[in-house]
């Protein structure tokens, strides 16, 4: 089992520290940071990135860590009357605890297992955050930025249309101690402003993963079954799959099935 400071890591935390420095200097230089930024890490491991931000010269920075041997090491060896060290776990933590001081900057490394559960908490929470960089897996940032394609589905519909994504640093395995098996990449994120109106919000996105439930059948296919008036849509857009569909295309015919007025439609291009 591997050690950092003595300490065993966790698999079940699915604890990779990271162990290059042109990295974390990367997430700092990305976001804007000044004396009055208030920053929030999630899951601080050793402490790698937690040293970096404290270097900069922020407001405040809020530390959630579930690993009490790391939150107690972290604690210890970066004594600064800036930094508040929170053991809870992430999932759990209600965020209001942040407005006080919102807009909030993220820097995170996001323990791979829970990355998707992390991000619907942001999302919920996009307007206490300004901006933020985060650590996932190459897999997990290529379906959040697909616009088409395997890959694409409900995920990357539902995070584009919150937040404003960018594509940053691919990091090898090597990055890191124990090295996991897969790459990993540095995303940038800023909740979108204006949001675009999806009338009866909630039951767009459940008819959203319906729609993609099988990507690669037609959309008829996927929606025959269903309580959806599928005659309400075209047939050229039926022979559509979900993955040559954007997210206007969507809305369009969301407009034509939900009880909501009907938007004005034209079939969707094959891409």
């Amino acid at each position: 089992m591997a050690q950092a400071q003595g300490i065993y890591l966790k698999k079940r935390y699915g604890q990779h520290f990271l162990r290059d420095q042109s990295i974390v200097d990367h997430m700092i230089e990305r976001v804007t940071l000044d004396a009055h930024s208030s920053v929030f890490e999630i899951g601080c491991g050793d402490g790698f990135l937690t040293r970096a931000i404290l270097h900069t010269n922020i407001k405040q920075l809020w530390v959630f860590e579930l690993d009490p041997e790391w939150a107690a090491y972290v604690r210890k060896e970066l004594p600064d009357p800036r930094m508040q060290m929170h053991e809870v776990n992430i999932l759990d933590q209600d965020f209001s605890m942040l407005d006080a001081d919102a807009p909030w900057t993220l820097l995170a490394n996001l323990p791979y297992q829970i990355t998707f559960p992390i991000l619907h908490r942001l999302q919920q929470s996009r307007h206490r955050l300004r901006e933020g960089v985060i650590m996932v897996q190459e897999e997990v940032a290529q379906k959040i930025v697909k616009t088409h394609g395997k890959g694409y589905g409900h995920p990357s519909l539902f995070f584009q249309y919150y937040f404003e994504w960018e594509m940053l640093d691919k990091i090898p395995p090597t990055a890191f101690l124990p090295p996991p098996k897969v790459f990993s990449r540095l995303l940038y994120f800023k909740p979108r402003q204006n949001l675009q109106p999806i009338p009866n919000e909630d039951a767009f996105w459940d008819f959203i993963k319906v729609c993609f439930k099988q990507p690669r059948r037609t959309l008829r296919n996927n929606l025959v079954q269903t309580h959806y008036d599928i005659a309400k849509i075209p047939e050229s857009t039926l022979l559509l799959r979900a993955q040559q569909m954007a997210f206007d295309d969507f809305l369009k015919v969301w407009g034509l099935i939900s009880s909501s007025p009907s938007v004005p439609f034209d079939s969707p291009r094959c891409s």
